[in-house]
């Protein structure tokens, strides 16, 4: 009588060869796996600053790209002004210069121009985009700590202003 195949001995190195090559293989599946997790979730971990380093050093082996760091309460306003234009009538001049306190460099916030008149009402308010208000010397992504200048020119609106306010985006 022949014993069943469970319950018969193995020779001594094919089942333990076959068994690695198992685990082998579920260690190489699940390291594919939390590489495929990471690159898919790349753009939040670059979005929070307690897992940013690690994402941005993970991408610079992997050749990937994190997006750039946003975190618009990091600007601080240096100095501004708006001044009627000395050129042309019903134009204002509006200057204006920011420096990115923030952990990293980032991109140009969009910035909100609001014009308030003597009852202390927004009578007029605008969004500029950095394509808008950028010029040739106006780097796109500030450094931490280094600080950007710009020029817009808006038209005045036909009630008096007494104040203006920025906020950044």
């Amino acid at each position: 009588m022949a014993t069943p195949a469970f319950a018969r001995r193995r020779a001594p190195d094919g089942g333990r060869r076959g068994q690695a090559w198992s685990w082998l293989a579920v260690a190489v599946l699940g390291v594919l796996l939390a590489l495929q997790l990471f690159l898919a979730q790349r753009a939040q971990l670059a979005a929070d600053a307690g897992t940013r380093p690690f994402a941005t050093a993970v991408c610079s082996v992997l050749g990937c790209t994190v997006p750039p760091w946003r975190e618009p309460s990091a600007w601080t306003m240096l100095s501004r002004d708006v001044a009627p234009s000395a050129s042309e009538a019903g134009v204002l001049e509006v200057t204006a210069a920011f420096r990115n306190q923030a952990r990293w460099p980032q991109p140009l916030p969009v910035l909100t121009l609001s014009l308030t008149d003597r009852h202390g009402r927004v009578v007029a308010a605008r969004a500029f985009t950095p394509e808008e208000y950028q010029s040739s010397g106006v780097p796109s992504v500030v450094a931490s700590g280094e600080a950007a200048q710009v020029h817009l020119r808006v038209r005045e609106p036909d009630t008096d202003i007494v104040a203006f306010s920025f906020e950044f985006r």
